[in-house]
């Protein structure tokens, strides 16, 4: 996976900031009194912790921690340099640890990955009212990423957001980002056959935007379903489950039915090794964590992760101000985990 950083010119800082003030405006985004957890990072999702600051926040602390291609020091560098640069750098404060047994003062926990899991030992330190935000739909939350049973035990709302609505809209830029996947991978997109397989609401999109390039495609929500043909790739967007969504028995039925075809994975886990036992080739060559996708929105530039991080935080801070809400379009809550 390719990680874009603040050299990039599509990051350059100052374009930044303008996206993230024109994004805190659009989605009335308003921190003022309240504290935020977040991450640090590289790249696009270095504008967290900074668009929590420019929105009001009267403290932010952002958790560096090292990852497979970054050091916990050039996290914290990347993100102190945009927070400098968007006149917030008083206020976002960067660490490396949280204390191990104090109480935290945060009013929003954001679901970012490097505070992910969000265990229980911090949860029970959070003070009542805190909010933990998903920044992604409801539907997406992994319960290895959060502890449920405890923020239902404490009361504490984890708030999701609904990407859909116009104030964010990330559904459509799934499409690009399926698109440099596949021509990554060697397939040109515009003429190729390409079968998608999906069993969520990232089909439709990805399919009418591949189509509006000039693919010929085809929504499938199982491998069972693939048709034999000349297939050029089978994009694979499959949510997570307990085992791989493509196991031994479906990489022989792509091997039968779509030989020659590229397997392009952007989100589903998959028996690699079955698949290059049938001599089916994967892409991208490195697979992602399990559960995790093989490629991220950021990949395509700052707007889709700008949009949906204020989107997140926007939506957590309409729950932490007004309690439970039922007709928030914004808003999203994750319901309780069943009892027992």
């Amino acid at each position: 996976m390719v990680e874009m950083d603040l050299l990039s010119p599509g990051l350059h800082p100052v374009r930044l900031v303008g996206l993230m003030l024109e994004a805190i405006e659009v989605m009335s985004l308003n921190l003022t009194g309240m504290s935020v957890l977040t991450e640090a990072a590289t790249g696009a999702y270095a504008v967290t912790p900074v668009i929590a600051a420019l929105a009001g926040a009267q403290g932010v602390v952002a958790v560096a921690a090292a990852g497979r291609h970054r050091t916990s020091e050039d996290i914290a560098a990347q993100t102190r340099r945009l927070a400098a640069a968007a006149g917030v750098a008083t206020v976002v404060e960067v660490t490396e640890h949280l204390p191990a047994s104090a109480k935290l003062a945060f009013d929003v926990v954001t679901n970012s990955g490097h505070l992910r899991p969000l265990r229980r030992s911090l949860i029970e330190r959070l003070p009542a009212g805190a909010v933990i935000a998903l920044m992604s739909e409801a539907w997406a939350v992994r319960d290895q990423d959060i502890d449920r049973p405890a923020c239902a035990e404490r009361g504490i709302p984890i708030v999701g957001v609904d990407v859909c609505h116009p104030s964010i809209d990330v559904y459509p830029y799934m499409a690009p980002m399926s698109a440099k996947l596949l021509f990554d991978a060697g397939i040109a997109v515009y003429r190729s056959r390409i079968a998608v397989l999906c069993d969520n609401p990232f089909a439709e999109p990805i399919a009418r935007g591949l189509a509006a390039m000039g693919a010929r495609v085809q929504v499938l929500t199982s491998v069972e379903a693939l048709p034999a043909g000349r297939w050029d790739a089978i994009l694979c967007v499959f949510q997570p489950q307990r085992g791989p969504a493509i196991g031994p028995r479906e990489a022989g039925i792509i091997a039968a039915r779509a030989p020659g075809a590229a397997v392009a994975q952007i989100w589903g886990d998959m028996d690699r090794s079955s698949l290059a036992a049938y001599g089916v080739r994967c892409w991208p060559l490195a697979p992602p964590r399990p559960g995790h996708m093989a490629i991220l929105l950021s990949e395509i530039g700052p707007e889709p992760i700008i949009r949906l991080q204020t989107g997140g935080l926007a939506a957590a801070e309409r729950v932490w101000r007004h309690g439970h809400i039922d007709n928030d379009p914004l808003v999203q809550l994750v319901e309780p985990p069943p009892a027992g």
